[in-house]
């Protein structure tokens, strides 16, 4: 009992048991109950879990070009379709600008309600207040704990597996144009093993009776995608 209900306590297994005609002392239960490790409150996962339809993420790309240039890509991620809802590229992240990102990442109001991000100094009160009177409440994660912001931090891992670690950066113009690429294929190519092998945009499946299959480049040849025409 005490396995399948954590939320249970000692005197709750006693009352049980006594509907079922055994008659246990409650420090009995308490000696051999399970104790579980999880907390009683949801955990992290389950909060991401439950909200998952009403929340997006924030956090920071940094790049090094070619010259030594620290370079930092802003990214808004839509948790629901893994929707990349905004990005944009500066070399002096301030809290202002940092806030006028959140603003542009949502001009037609809120899509959603919780938006997680780190305890980074870069969103200082200018930002706090700009995010607060959109309507939003923020999640902050824990110090030094980027698995509990894990669908932007998989967001990231992709952008440099797929594209930054296969190019030079030259400046941010350069940067921009790359990052811009691969968010488009992203959106509507790449396909994403927690959406069921679809795309954020939704791909359609085509028949083989569509026609033969056309190979067709993008991010400069880095990724391609597979589409059948007809003849």
């Amino acid at each position: 009992m005490s396995s399948a209900n954590p939320l249970w306590g000692a005197p709750r297994i006693v009352g049980e048991l006594s509907k079922i005609g055994v008659d246990v002392a409650k420090s009995t239960v308490e000696k051999y109950m399970v104790h579980s490790r999880k907390p009683p409150s949801p955990t992290w996962r389950a909060f991401l879990k439950n909200h998952i339809q009403n929340s997006a993420a924030i956090d920071f790309l940094i790049v090094s070009t070619v010259r030594d240039q620290t370079l930092f890509v802003f990214l808004v991620l839509a948790h629901d379709r893994r929707r990349v809802l905004h990005f944009n590229v500066t070399s002096n992240p301030t809290a202002a600008w940092t806030a006028q990102q959140a603003v542009e990442a949502f001009p037609w109001g809120l899509s959603s309600k919780y938006l997680l991000g780190d305890r980074d100094r870069i969103y200082g009160d200018v930002y706090k207040k700009r995010v607060r009177d959109m309507g939003f409440e923020e999640v902050l994660i824990a110090p030094r704990s980027p698995w509990q912001n894990p669908f932007v931090e998989r967001l990231i891992g992709s952008i440099r597996r797929e594209c930054l670690d296969q190019i030079v950066v030259l400046n941010d113009r350069h940067l921009r144009r790359v990052v811009s690429k691969y968010l488009d294929y992203y959106r509507h190519s790449r396909t994403h093993l927690a959406l069921d092998m679809d795309c954020p945009e939704h791909r359609e499946a085509q028949e083989v009776s569509r026609g033969r299959v056309i190979e067709a480049s993008e991010v400069g040849g880095l990724h391609h995608r597979y589409e059948r025409r007809a003849a």
